[in-house]
């Protein structure tokens, strides 16, 4: 069994002294008259928090609160890969009954994504269940190490986080996550239901139902119209990938090429990130020092802001095609699925039935990408109810139901 250890963010004084230094010497593109976000992120923003940066954020402030979180590190050996250290959040609740439930974050998150949850979370009542939370920072992310091998895909972040759960003691547990968390959690489905008992994703990526796999469901979306809600859903995605999706061709063709920027230049990984915090948000208040501890968790990690774009290049060349599995009908495992307008990809409601046993769906009228931070208030409550006593996957975890 893996030792576990206790964990301590603290990043050299040298490296924070380091990245001011670049950032009072940083060079500016021109911008044209009248350009706003349709461009890109704009320049008196990127001036605006680059100063702020320099001058003002406290590194050791946001470091300090970051450790008032149970860290610890771990390492797990991935098959046919290296044995990689794994930093995480691990919270228990007090409740003796308490429900395992990993939480999976994606790109261009961390495991901070998890703090607005986690106080909820592990308290429980008569009325709602309480969780023992684990929150990783994935492979190549956050402060965890990264591979130095070709071919490390979602697959292989399943097996990491699948792993870490077995070392902690959780032999069954439930998960939590979008973006690349919802790959993730997906493949721990897929490759150990025995173990992944149910699953809750803000990011579903269903594919349309087909007549040989789903005959009931193929005529029933043949004859079904689009709510409101999902026009604006398709409107959305076709936006993404008109407008929003250059990152993505980078990242899953030549990520190290972009990797160099995002390394020496803390302006350049500034600008990349804040505007997906920018366009895939639904109008939320971004503050300073959120936008800049969220960034400097990139510019500090343990692997290096580009280890952590590898997981596009690896999963668009994979050539056993994972990914496409996890779309599948994974047939053992409870499914809840949460809809925010403001989700980068959208597809019907009726679609997310051809994913598995669907026990939970629930739609918000606010809200984006990053369901856990701007609307922790929504990813609570529906964890509360779908495996509350009434929810659809009540009990799934033997002995573990939360009261």
């Amino acid at each position: 069994m893996p030792q576990i250890n206790p964990y301590k963010i603290a990043i050299p004084q040298e490296k924070v002294d380091r990245l001011k230094q670049k950032l009072a010497l940083a060079d500016f593109p021109t911008e044209l008259d009248g350009a706003d976000w349709e461009y890109g992120t704009p320049l008196a923003e990127v001036k605006r928090l680059t100063e702020y940066w320099h001058q003002s954020f406290d590194w050791k402030k946001a470091e300090a609160k970051l450790n008032e979180l149970p860290h610890f590190a771990t390492d797990i050996n991935v098959d046919n890969f290296e044995t990689l250290n794994i930093h995480f959040v691990h919270q228990k609740s007090e409740v003796k009954g308490a429900i395992p439930l990993l939480f999976a974050h994606g790109w261009p998150g961390s495991f901070h994504e998890v703090v607005k949850i986690l106080p909820e979370l592990v308290h429980g009542s008569n009325n709602f269940p309480a969780f023992h939370v684990v929150a990783p920072s994935l492979p190549s992310f956050g402060f965890s190490e990264g591979t130095k091998k070709k071919g490390f895909t979602t697959r292989q972040h399943a097996e990491v986080c699948h792993k870490l759960m077995l070392a902690l003691g959780y032999d069954q547990y439930v998960t939590q996550g979008g973006d690349i968390g919802w790959g993730v959690t997906r493949g721990l489905a897929y490759l150990y239901p025995e173990s992944c008992k149910a699953t809750h994703t803000n990011f579903p990526r269903p594919n349309p139902p087909t007549l040989k796999q789903h005959p009931a469901l193929y005529f029933e979306n043949l004859h079904s119209t689009l709510s409101e809600m999902e026009k604006q859903g398709t409107t959305r995605s076709q936006w993404f990938f008109n407008e929003g999706f250059g990152y993505n061709l980078e990242q899953s063709t030549k990520p190290q090429t972009i990797g160099y920027s995002m390394t020496d230049s803390p302006v350049g990984l500034l600008a990349w990130i804040l505007e997906k915090l920018h366009d895939w948000t639904d109008s939320y208040p971004w503050t300073d020092d959120e936008i800049l501890t969220w960034i400097s968790i990139y510019a500090f990690s343990t692997a290096g802001p580009a280890a952590s774009q590898r997981i596009y290049y690896e999963s668009k060349h994979d050539k056993n095609k994972f990914g496409d599995k996890l779309s599948e009908y994974i047939p053992d495992v409870k499914l809840g699925v949460a809809k925010f307008p403001k989700e980068i990809l959208q597809q019907p409601k009726l679609w997310n039935q051809t994913l598995g046993p669907l026990v939970f769906e629930s739609e918000y009228t606010k809200g984006g990408h990053f369901a856990a931070w701007e609307r922790p208030d929504a990813i609570i409550q529906d964890l509360r109810t779908m495996f509350g006593k009434e929810g659809g996957a009540y009990g799934v975890v033997k002995g573990k139901t939360g009261f």
